[in-house]
């Protein structure tokens, strides 16, 4: 009885030592959010932490520039044409892999998720060499056609690992019954995926939204994104703007984050 009881003492600290490490690591890095946060209500002129006194004038200063709603307004429409395109590409791609038998799947893999393993320096100035042939460097459509391949692969990944749990026999009943393979997609396997697809289209709206590197090298001087507006003001001003601006993107990302939580957990109820 000794034994067991200092066993399971044992193994009770092991656990509390296990969670206070993963909670440290978690405070770590949400450090920053606790840092911005408070920044961005700041009375003073400029960045410093903590804040002398507190005032929305930083959020309101925000709407009221039109070079903050001008780049807002870049990225909103290049990163919403990104996740239409990486959604569909992405989604498709995945249903080929999967459900395809053919040689070199490996290999098509691999070529498909490489811009994820390629630093983003060597395909931004790959991307401006190309681009500048068709003389789409400072385009917008240039800068989705490069978003869109980063994007796609994190689609790919998601929809992919949805469809391997994907019961195909509820496809093979549809078709049974009468329903041709485009009328079977729409109306059964894509209600049932439609999780792992919203988590695509998030995640490759974040990626084409965030992105700032292939923004500075093919972004040329008339497009201007939001991160890009925030490293120029990181750069030349001490401007507490940015914080705003970053407190609202966060507050954006976890709303978003917590609508397809809720997506999936309605989705996976309504299966059962």
């Amino acid at each position: 009885m000794e034994t067991l009881s200092r066993k399971a003492y044992s193994t009770r600290w092991r656990k509390n030592i296990f969670y206070a490490i993963c909670g440290l690591i978690i405070l770590f890095l949400n450090s920053p959010i606790f840092i911005v946060f408070p920044m961005s209500f700041s009375s003073a002129s400029y960045l410093v932490f903590p804040p002398p006194g507190y005032s929305f004038q930083w959020y309101l200063k925000f709407f009221q520039r039109p070079d903050w709603i001008q780049s807002t307004w870049y990225s909103f429409k290049i990163a919403l044409s990104v996740t239409l395109i990486s959604t569909t590409l992405g989604t498709l791609a995945s249903i080929g892999f999967v459900r395809g038998k053919f040689r070199g799947k490996g290999l098509i893999s691999t070529f498909l998720i490489s811009p994820l393993i390629i630093p983003y320096v060597i395909i931004a100035l790959a991307s401006y060499f190309f681009l500048a042939k068709f003389r789409l460097v400072g385009s917008q459509i240039g800068l989705v056609l490069i978003h869109t391949v980063i994007a796609v692969p994190i689609v790919f990944i998601i929809v992919s690992n949805t469809f391997k749990s994907f019961d195909i026999s509820l496809e093979k009943a549809a078709m049974i019954l009468g329903a041709n393979r485009i009328r079977t997609f729409f109306k059964v396997t894509l209600p049932l995926i439609k999780a792992g697809v919203m988590s695509g289209a998030f995640f490759s709206f974040l990626i084409s939204f965030d992105e700032l590197i292939i923004v500075l090298f093919i972004g040329g001087v008339k497009v201007v994104t939001l991160p890009r507006r925030m490293w120029e003001g990181v750069r030349d001003e001490t401007d507490p703007t940015i914080t705003a601006v970053a407190t609202i993107l966060i507050l954006l990302s976890i709303l978003v984050l917590m609508s397809i939580m809720m997506i999936q957990t309605i989705s996976g109820k309504k299966r059962i």
